[in-house]
């Protein structure tokens, strides 16, 4: 949970102008921070920068491959946070960091927010934050207003305080780690945006639950869809029912333990040496580790939910949604048709 209490807290503000370095757009700097004098627009400023992280669980920390130090913007950051005089200064450095960084042919340009809170609750820990955000897009908006005793239509172009483009919230903690940091990027399915997430923060997923837990939901996944069928018979239905079953393990304990989790989903020894060794080939595979025990995160579960489909396609012409009984259903083969069948069984209708 990550929350900022009063308006107050927004300390320091300055404002850039940062376009496509590649298209030959400017950067533009303010001279020094925002006053912000006005009460309505410094509340709408805390919302339209804090409310997309209002909510979020999954957080990073910067890093280098070479050296923690060598990454820019944790070095800009840590020098706000040792001294905040230095906050003018280091967010010029930080636009011009972006800058570099925006060549890709589709980033657009935008203003670039950077923001001090002297105050922000992160996880129940009240810390300092610094907060780095970037509008890229505008929304038309209609305007009704009075006039000679006639109501009028007009309309201006401004931004839309429910849709941050791009954020970042640095907190004051964790600094030897590469501080805490918490991510927004609204377009970071596409190509171009991976310059916001890579390539200007440099920052990587935090081994805490959130990430062990997702890593392990995805490993538990891939093991089901495709190892165990290369090993065993099984049907789309087996598979189904080791998936509900794994999303029950995950949905009701608190805590992952391997052992645990590899008797009530698998039970067979067979089975269970083999999500072992595929559990040792998944950590080399994709370089990350997944321990034998760890506390299980519930928002990373939620996220997850699409992992664990219950869903049966037959053809185009059927989706069977199987929540519970394995038993209830029976798969078999019509020789009059040459088609294959599920059989259901139930004991009410609705």
């Amino acid at each position: 949970m990550i929350h900022v209490s009063e308006f107050k807290d927004l300390a320091q503000l300055t404002i850039h102008k940062v376009g496509n370095s590649a298209n030959d757009e400017p950067l533009l700097f303010s001279k020094a921070p925002l006053k912000l004098e006005e009460e309505t627009i410094a509340q709408l400023l805390v919302t339209y920068f804090i409310q997309p992280f209002a909510n979020s669980a999954e957080f990073f920390r910067f890093y280098h491959e070479a050296d923690l130090q060598l990454n820019e913007i944790f070095q800009y950051c840590r020098r706000i946070f040792t001294d905040e005089n230095e906050f003018q200064e280091q967010s010029v450095n930080i636009a011009k960091h972006l800058y570099k960084h925006s060549t890709h042919p589709k980033v657009k340009g935008g203003e670039l927010y950077i923001a001090y809170f002297s105050k922000c609750q992160v996880d129940g820990e009240e810390v300092a934050a610094i907060g780095i955000f970037k509008s890229e897009n505008r929304d038309t908006y209609l305007k009704v207003f009075l006039s000679d005793e006639n109501y009028q239509v007009d309309y201006e172009d401004g931004i839309n305080i429910n849709k941050l483009d791009k954020g970042c919230l640095i907190f004051n903690t964790e600094e030897e780690n590469g501080f805490k940091v918490s991510v927004v990027d609204s377009i970071s399915k596409q190509t171009e945006a991976v310059y916001w997430k890579d390539a200007f923060l440099q920052v990587q997923r935090r081994e805490d639950s959130y990430h062990q837990t997702e890593t392990a939901v995805n490993m538990c996944k891939q093991f089901i869809h495709n190892k165990l069928p290369t090993e065993y018979e099984m049907d789309r239905v087996d598979q189904v029912d080791l998936l509900n079953k794994s999303a029950a393990y995950f949905k009701e304990k608190e805590q992952f333990q391997l052992e645990d989790f590899a008797q009530e989903v698998l039970g067979h020894p067979d089975a269970i040496a083999s999500f072992k060794e595929f559990r040792n080939e998944y950590q080399q595979a994709y370089q990350q580790e997944i321990p034998d025990e760890f506390d299980i995160s519930a928002p990373a579960v939620k996220k997850q939910q699409k992992v664990f489909k219950s869903i049966l396609k037959l053809d185009r012409n059927f989706h069977v949604y199987i929540h519970g009984n394995r038993e209830m259903i029976e798969r078999g083969y019509d020789e009059a048709t040459n088609l294959h069948y599920y059989k259901l069984m139930f004991e009410n209708e609705s």
